[in-house]
């Protein structure tokens, strides 16, 4: 059994992650990867080998499922994947309660903000098109849309919170988040159903949850 991060005090800002975590978009992921697959004649994956695999930076699970980065650059399968992406998102929906939790959530008083890999601009239409940007105080997406990592952007935040940062909740949806949290000094919880599957975020020293109900009832 994994030990648990123990923290006292109340919650004083709620950091959401995006993708996987409010909206339900991996297999989006798994479509658009799909397409990648198909091009260059390799075999493809389903949702639960895709959660068995995702991870970041996510230049390393393309490696892992044998993507050649000397047969082509990077940057240009980063783009690849974006274009399938937003092609596939097209119907992606929120994850359900999404909207009654963040409504609740803001009636309670409760700040709330964004930290993301997705890209800032792309990241500030997609929440305006799903009608939520309003619910957020700063929204903290990267520069490019390559996905590297969240930890400084994290940093970022926190400092512009002007918070103790134990008294900031990181959701997220993969280890990566955890792994942001720790590095911020944040709490963290991991919503299972997103990115990454459920054991492989029941490694992590926080709680797990399966629904975004769960949410509320950690925060007590």
């Amino acid at each position: 059994m994994v030990a648990k991060e123990n923290f006292n005090g109340p919650i004083r800002h709620l950091v959401w992650d995006w993708n996987g975590t409010l909206l339900d978009d991996s297999q989006a992921c798994v479509t658009a990867l799909n397409r990648m697959l198909q091009r260059r004649n390799m075999k493809e994956i389903d949702r639960q080998q895709y959660r068995d695999v995702f991870d970041f930076p996510v230049r390393n699970y393309y490696l892992r499922l044998g993507f050649d980065f000397e047969k082509k650059d990077w940057d240009e399968n980063a783009r690849e994947f974006h274009a399938y992406y937003c092609q596939a998102c097209n119907v992606s929906n929120l994850r359900t309660g999404v909207v009654d939790i963040l409504t609740q959530l803001r009636e309670q008083g409760m700040p709330m903000s964004i930290l993301s890999a997705a890209e800032t601009s792309t990241l500030e239409n997609m929440l305006s098109e799903y009608d939520i940007l309003d619910f957020f105080r700063r929204v903290y997406g990267l520069e490019d849309p390559y996905a590297h990592t969240k930890v400084e952007r994290g940093r970022a935040l926190m400092e512009d919170l002007q918070l103790p940062p134990e008294g900031v909740l990181l959701v997220g949806d993969t280890t990566h988040d955890y792994e942001v949290a720790h590095a911020i000094g944040c709490r963290c919880i991991l919503l299972a159903g997103g990115h990454q599957s459920e054991d492989r975020l029941r490694q992590c020293p926080c709680p797990v949850v399966t629904s975004l109900s769960a949410v509320i009832d950690a925060l007590g």
